[in-house]
């Protein structure tokens, strides 16, 4: 518990120490993102990305691979992540499904579901009282986009959620 207070105590006073950075345009850009929920300003940021391609290896508006642009949404509220779902699942707080809230990472196996190792990652935007939970992420097929877990696909490939970002509510 004293750790994820102490993670979340340095989030927040580096968004901080972000938003009074001397460079004024960076900062009014990110003032305008982030203040009162780094959640919902983080989703937002993420959803104005949609329909850029896929890229092997991509962590730019040019093209993003999966991690590539999960590392490229939270690097914009200075949460450091590494460039690989398999490294990026073994950050932050293991979530179980019924507990994930939207910020939360997503991780599923890679296109094989006999593989026990993450391949691919994406950032859970809602989670409905069904169960319903919808992630954005960027794909192969498509670019980045908003997928439901309830698809056969991702189902079937579900390994776990985990939490880097404070909680909605």
């Amino acid at each position: 518990m004293l750790k994820l207070i102490v993670r979340y105590t340095c989030l927040f006073l580096s968004i901080l120490f972000f938003i009074g950075s001397p460079n004024r345009s960076q900062a009014q850009s990110v003032k305008s993102q982030t203040p009162e929920n780094p959640v919902e300003s983080l989703l937002d940021f993420a959803s104005r990305h949609l329909h850029i391609p896929y890229r092997s290896g991509g962590m730019s508006k040019k093209g993003f691979d999966c991690s590539g642009f999960v590392r490229y949404c939270y690097q914009q509220w200075n949460v450091l992540l590494p460039h690989s779902s398999a490294a990026q699942a073994h950050k932050g707080e293991d979530i179980s499904l019924e507990e994930a809230q939207p910020g939360d990472l997503i991780f599923f196996k890679g296109s094989s579901t006999k593989s026990s190792q993450i391949g691919h990652v994406g950032i859970i935007t809602e989670v409905k009282p069904n169960q319903t939970v919808r992630f954005i992420h960027s794909a192969f097929k498509g670019g980045v986009r908003y997928d439901l877990l309830s698809s056969d696909y991702y189902r079937r490939r579900f390994v776990a959620v985990r939490r880097v970002l404070l909680p909605t509510e």
